[in-house]
């Protein structure tokens, strides 16, 4: 059996109804947002993080009408995020394919993720519990507040570790905490089980962005180091760990000139070599098996042997997957 097939085990029936929910709302009378809407839908990933609303549902009680809302919910309001993302970064693909922006443009981009997260809001007020359309309404500002708090420290010759962790718990860790924290929430979990869901949660949301993070400083499809956070001025772990263990003058003066967007594709590679040779990427990967540790260790020792297996193999495929 495959990751996938140990995640989808203990809900792959629940899984099958938040998809036809979610192929539904493509039915729509105005044929230019159904037509974007499908645009949309063909660039769905794996759909992690309504399978963690699920998983987390499943782990303290039986999946209800508020869980499948709550999941939906939650993930039209990060599909909204990621259409507004892709207008804010002039962003021309989006998982492999045109992004609505690029096949429309930016106004109809921007349009399209205020209906989808006008939506979510929708499916928030049919959970019926106003402390789920809280954590929602939360959740989109600490979105928001993640990229701003991004900007504010972007000009920063060389930000700390503990500042790259706090903009990933709120650009990345904070959605998949809320996932966890609503799906146990839904069925009815204790206080002090709802909380400690939403801390496994932003332990593997956590991991999830590290390893994206870690994606930048490897070839593409084209055989070259992507460098693409770099070169939008961005600095993460690998490179944070590398200049603070070992960077000379030299390479904190390219650290200088990077800010100020003045490396070339060339000096970009030169960094990217430093970070790895310096052990970067194994201290990220180090940072994500200790919040995997974390993780594990926040798990109920009663809950379903088959739901445990699927979050410790969720877990196991944020951090070992290869896109």
């Amino acid at each position: 059996m495959d990751a996938m097939q140990t995640i989808l085990q203990p809900i792959e029936a629940e899984f099958a109804i938040f998809k036809k929910m979610q192929d539904d709302l493509a039915v729509n009378p105005n044929p230019l947002l159904r037509e974007i809407i499908l645009h949309v839908n063909k660039q769905r990933g794996k759909q992690m993080r309504p399978m963690m609303v699920l998983l987390f549902g499943k782990m303290f009680g039986d999946i209800v009408d508020s869980t499948y809302s709550a999941a939906l919910a939650l993930e039209l309001l990060h599909t909204a995020s990621l259409v507004h993302d892709d207008v804010v970064d002039d962003s021309m693909q989006r998982r492999g394919q045109a992004s609505v922006n690029a096949i429309y443009n930016n106004k109809l981009a921007v349009l399209v993720g205020d209906y989808l997260l006008s939506t979510a809001l929708v499916f928030t007020g049919r959970c019926g519990d106003n402390r789920i359309t809280n954590i929602v309404g939360a959740l989109g500002q600490t979105l928001s507040d993640g990229e701003i708090f991004q900007m504010f420290h972007s000009h920063e010759k060389l930000v700390s570790e503990e500042v790259y962790l706090e903009i990933i718990r709120k650009k990345t860790a904070s959605l998949f905490s809320s996932c966890a924290e609503i799906g146990a929430l839904s069925v009815g979990a204790s206080a002090e089980d709802v909380a400690r869901a939403r801390q496994i949660g932003e332990y593997i949301g956590i991991c999830f962005q590290i390893r994206d993070d870690i994606f930048d400083y490897f070839s593409n499809d084209v055989g070259k180091p992507t460098g693409n956070d770099m070169r939008e001025g961005k600095l993460t772990l690998p490179i944070i760990y590398a200049v603070r263990t070992q960077g000379d003058e030299h390479i904190r003066t390219m650290i200088d000139r990077l800010k100020e967007g003045q490396l070339s594709d060339v000096e970009i590679n030169e960094l990217i070599t430093f970070a790895k040779a310096c052990g970067g990427i194994e201290y990220a990967e180090q940072t994500m098996q200790k919040y995997r540790q974390k993780a594990l260790a926040l798990l109920p020792e009663n809950i379903d042997e088959n739901v445990k297996n699927a979050v410790i193999a969720y877990m196991d495929a944020v951090i070992n997957r290869k896109k």
